[in-house]
């Protein structure tokens, strides 16, 4: 069952490593069979008070593949690259499965 992980990056203290983090980061969701779903650049708030800044959605063949992927040691020194660059908010969701559609 696909599982999503979506990430707000609020704000950037550091635009050069966050672009280094851009540059290296899709390798490390590949190799867990992730693909990037959407970025940021364009998009519209229609309900409610969220006001993401940059939202990023990913997409995994399974939650438990998402999680390997954020706690594994191809993504722990990017992952630190991001924290230390930026604030961000990241959750994860199961899909539903294929039968719910």
């Amino acid at each position: 069952m696909t599982a999503y992980c979506v990430f707000d990056i609020r704000s950037e203290s550091d635009p050069e490593a966050m672009a280094e983090y851009r540059r290296r980061v899709r390798p490390t969701i590949t190799a867990y069979g992730g693909q990037l779903l959407a970025l940021g650049d364009h998009f519209e708030v229609v309900e409610g008070d969220w006001r993401p800044v940059y939202p990023v959605i990913l997409a995994f063949p399974s939650y438990e593949k998402a999680k390997e992927w954020y706690d594994s040691d191809s993504y722990a020194e990017l992952k630190i690259m991001r924290f230390r660059a930026s604030v961000s908010d990241a959750v994860f969701i199961d899909g539903l499965p294929a039968s719910s559609s």
